[in-house]
């Protein structure tokens, strides 16, 4: 696997996209950020690191808790967003696989929607674990399984159907290998974590005809986006159209509701 040339994908695609991602991912992915800081048990004086920030919503949230919360990102222009909504909160650039704090720093380490956008996401995990102290938690979510998640689904289905799955991307990590609730287990018990726990947590994707998670995904997100856009402009058609036909049992009007839960792991350091 290429880490670095994937690595270099992703964070130059965030750094195009700190801005569209906010209305598109950032409205479904906040949804299960509450979820996120109970799991690791965040309240006031809780000393706590948002890896992969974004914009800047888990630290944001942990600080309105009366946590001491600071956010990282490996984009530049993801840390300037969150700086700019968040002001009051501290935000910096840095790697997750090579996270600039020192050992047992944190009570708390949470990643949102940030493992599928690590070339090595085990290596991000075992950061994470050498920043916490002992008895801190980890928690990260991820999307769930796109027959849960209908928005992937009905994407990932029209792509199948009418367009391409094997277009020129960087090769990176399996996208859905944390969806897998035993894979979550297994990889953080290999790590050192113990007690790990994995639940689904529901999300809505809220869109107006006719956007669907097709132009969720098309304008808000680096992997998926450009798997879109490298589709040839007939097949990118065919797929829009496909997606919008698909949410039928989800439409009310031109109120769209669709599914799109994501799985909660947690765990703690001995």
């Amino acid at each position: 696997m290429e880490q670095d040339a994937f690595t270099a994908f992703e964070r130059d695609g965030w750094e195009q996209l700190a801005e569209a991602y906010k209305p598109r991912f950032g409205e479904v992915t906040k949804q299960s950020n509450g979820a996120l800081l109970d799991a690791l048990e965040v309240r006031a004086g809780t000393r706590f690191l948002d890896v992969a920030t974004g914009p800047g919503y888990v630290a944001a949230a942990a600080a309105r808790r009366g946590a001491h919360a600071i956010g990282v990102d490996f984009a530049q222009a993801m840390v300037d967003e969150a700086t700019r909504e968040y002001p009051d909160v501290e935000f910096q650039r840095g790697s997750a696989d090579a996270l600039p704090f020192d050992d047992a720093s944190f009570d708390a380490v949470g990643i949102s929607f940030g493992l599928l956008h690590f070339a090595d996401p085990d290596k991000a995990l075992a950061e994470a674990f050498r920043v916490l102290k002992s008895g801190g938690r980890i928690a990260f979510t991820v999307w769930s399984t796109p027959d849960r998640a209908l928005g992937f689904g009905f994407v990932l289905k029209a792509v199948e159907t009418y367009g391409r799955l094997d277009v020129p991307l960087p090769p990176g990590p399996p996208f859905a290998r944390f969806s897998d609730w035993s894979e979550c287990e297994r990889t953080l018990r290999a790590i050192g974590f113990i007690e790990p726990r994995v639940v689904e947590v529901s999300q809505t994707l809220h869109t107006r005809a006719p956007e669907t998670a097709f132009h969720m995904m098309l304008h808000g997100g680096v992997r998926m986006g450009s798997l879109l856009k490298l589709q040839t402009p007939e097949a990118r058609a065919s797929i829009e159209k496909s997606v919008l036909e698909d949410c039928a049992p989800y439409r009310n009007g031109d109120d769209i509701r669709v599914p799109l839960p994501c799985v909660l792991a947690s765990a703690k350091k001995p």
